[in-house]
């Protein structure tokens, strides 16, 4: 796994991160998942294809319990780019979960899997497909009998302001710092406190390619500093 991948998951892997993104982007800031009720799925899905046998993994994903009983998973994948693909790919990882389901002799329950696309473009809004019949070119004749597959994309720097406040989490810098870059402006630190401040900055260099964010924050707390003493 390369060091980009795991500094994006590093910081959505917190369980206060994870359910703030998902209140937030899926429930209009209702709170409706705790971070008590979270467990992280640590079953990575194996495929076969070309006779050999191919890992694939989410970039995050936890279940969503009850209790004791397992109501939901969801996943997130990170993208800086847009991926023509993504409704494959999405659709393999769903599938991949389903059939763990199946195979799990000891579930009492099944439960249902969602994907969150997490978009941080800023040149454009994602214009890649969405829903799998975008991916072809279906004959009308076959058109209804293959299912079509949406996939669930966020673009992260077209929230809107009311949006972002809604954030609790560490989630609203990255929110905030896209959405300020997109447009055009100089992004200025707040005086709000950063609760997982290693993992958020690996997160900015990862996905900026550089330690902008991480020189700004720094200087602001020196300056903050300055002002106390």
């Amino acid at each position: 796994m390369g060091k980009k991948d795991i500094a994006e998951k590093n910081l959505e892997a917190w369980n206060d991160v994870f359910a703030d993104i998902v209140n937030v982007l899926l429930f209009k800031g209702k709170r409706l998942m705790k971070e008590k009720d979270l467990e992280a799925d640590t079953k990575d899905s194996i495929i076969k294809a070309d006779g050999e046998i191919h890992e694939q993994e989410r970039d995050v994903s936890k279940f969503w319990k009850n209790g004791e009983i397992r109501i939901s998973i969801l996943g997130f994948e990170n993208q800086t780019v847009q991926d023509y693909n993504m409704p494959l790919r999405v659709i393999s990882y769903d599938g991949a979960s389903y059939k763990q389901e199946l195979l799990d002799k000891k579930l009492t329950q099944k439960y249902p899997v969602a994907t969150l696309v997490l978009y941080f473009g800023i040149d454009s809004k994602w214009k890649a497909p969405k829903k799998l019949h975008d991916c072809f070119k279906i004959p009308d004749e076959l058109k209804p009998f293959v299912s079509d597959y949406k996939i669930n994309v966020f673009d992260i720097a077209w929230l809107s302001d009311e949006t972002i406040d809604m954030f609790k989490s560490d989630f609203k810098f990255v929110a905030k710092y896209f959405q300020t870059k997109r447009k055009n402006k100089e992004y200025r630190p707040t005086n709000d406190e950063i609760v997982h401040v290693d993992s958020l900055l690996k997160m900015f260099t990862a996905l900026t390619g550089d330690n902008y964010f991480e020189t700004v924050y720094n200087d602001s707390n020196l300056k903050n500093k300055k002002d106390l003493l």
